[in-house]
């Protein structure tokens, strides 16, 4: 079992910054780990941002916010991260980390089996 719990979200300007974290625990494969970011909105249901993988650092980010959102890890402190510039009104959301085994499918929800709370990111106009 892993566990995951998100922090770091908040209030923040349009054009701003904030830097997401997610804390892992529990017992993780390190060949074969891979955490996501996702977030969910009342109109869209766990839209995926980036991955990575916990062994190689190997990094998958959804091409709309490629530009803007960096994920990383830190292994030493079971960590990982995601850096958010840039902020716009459409990105307020609720952002969670989640967790599987295996590299496929990285970009869809229904295939991660660990969860955090999720983070509240509210950015205003």
């Amino acid at each position: 079992q892993v566990q995951l719990a998100e922090s770091g979200g908040g209030l923040v300007q349009s054009g701003g910054s904030l830097r997401l974290s997610c804390a892992a625990s529990g017992q993780i494969f390190v060949d074969t780990f891979h955490v996501g970011w996702f977030r969910q909105t009342p109109s869209i249901d766990r839209e995926f941002l980036a991955a990575i993988s916990w062994g190689t650092a190997s990094t998958r980010v959804a091409t709309f916010v490629k530009d803007r959102f960096i994920i990383s890890r830190d292994t030493q402190n079971n960590m990982i991260y995601l850096q958010m510039n840039n902020l716009k009104p459409d990105d307020t959301a609720l952002y969670f980390c989640a967790g599987k085994d295996g590299s496929g499918g990285l970009a869809y929800a229904l295939g991660y089996n660990y969860w955090g709370q999720g983070t509240q990111v509210t950015v205003s106009s």
